[in-house]
């Protein structure tokens, strides 16, 4: 048996969310209590995997379940469109905001973002909802 184990695709692109950072929502938010099934860990890859393969509606992801490989990597086996909606709406717009910048600093630590802040053009994030509303056009 070999002593490396390979990560597959899926995990290597879930793998930069921090488990700890992750576990600390958890259990600021409550995340996890009174749910048996669709814990926040396998929702997170579910809507990892619906990002990366452009799949557009809570039916197709709940669809898409039928993959053996994509089962093993969410540990669910099955999961309706009904209960992502329901779960999608019990999680607070906080905690994906704290996952987006925990991962921005990871990639500002990597690419020595503060050095090169001072020799380019910085990277600005837009939040439209602070954004005038033109109800001309």
């Amino acid at each position: 048996m070999d002593k490396f184990t390979r990560k597959t695709s899926f995990e290597q692109w879930f793998s930069p969310i921090s488990s700890t950072k992750l576990e600390e929502l958890v259990e600021t938010h409550h995340l996890n209590y009174y749910t048996k099934k669709l814990h926040i860990t396998s929702f997170l890859k579910l809507l990892v995997f619906a990002q990366l393969n452009e799949i557009e509606s809570l039916r197709a992801v709940s669809e898409t379940l039928f993959s053996d490989d994509l089962q093993k990597a969410t540990d669910l086996e099955s999961i309706s469109f009904s209960q992502l909606g329901r779960r999608l709406n019990q999680i607070p717009t906080d905690v994906f905001q704290q996952v987006f910048l925990d991962l921005v600093a990871q990639i500002h630590a990597k690419s020595q973002y503060e050095q090169r802040r001072k020799t380019t053009t910085p990277l600005k994030i837009i939040d439209s909802s602070t954004l005038p509303l033109n109800l001309n056009n």
